[in-house]
């Protein structure tokens, strides 16, 4: 009969260039000789059992890989990204975005651009909410401090 140890460690060896997990290439292995098992008319000359499976096993491996490529794995979300975490994230932006609403006109313009063309420089943001290029940082901070008392003031310090 056949040494399986043997030729199964040869067909293995072959499927190295394939760079499939060992696991991979365990199950590519078991596969050939499962398919030999279940068509044994198609090893015509026993000599060439080691080819027969080394064959079959790169034409599986390919199939793997193939497959692989296919399938495109989706992203993970963050560890710390769970269903609650989410509407707590949620909920504080609303609340954010409800104070930002709430700000003077010029405040609330400027809170826009910071957060939706943050490569904006001072000078541009400047020219956009038309004032002066020095004032944009003391504006900026202003924003911020009445936004940080509101949110404060509703339970997200």
């Amino acid at each position: 009969m056949w040494d399986v140890k043997t030729v199964s460690a040869a067909v293995l060896s072959a499927l190295k260039v394939y760079r499939l997990s060992e696991a991979d290439a365990r199950d590519v292995c078991q596969d050939a000789w499962l398919e030999l098992l279940r068509a044994p008319g198609a090893l015509r000359d026993e000599a060439k059992l080691r080819a027969w499976l080394t064959t079959t096993a790169r034409r599986r491996a390919l199939r793997m890989i193939t497959r692989n490529r296919r399938e495109t794995p989706r992203p993970l979300p963050a560890p710390d990204t769970t269903p609650e975490a989410e509407v707590v994230r949620a909920e504080r932006d609303r609340a954010l975005w409800a104070a930002v609403d709430r700000l003077p006109d010029p405040h609330r313009r400027l809170m826009w651009l910071l957060a939706h063309r943050p490569e904006l420089s001072y000078a541009q943001l400047a020219r956009e909410l038309g004032i002066s290029p020095a004032s944009v940082g003391r504006v900026r901070r202003r924003c911020l401090d009445r936004l940080e008392r509101a949110l404060e003031k509703g339970g997200w310090a």
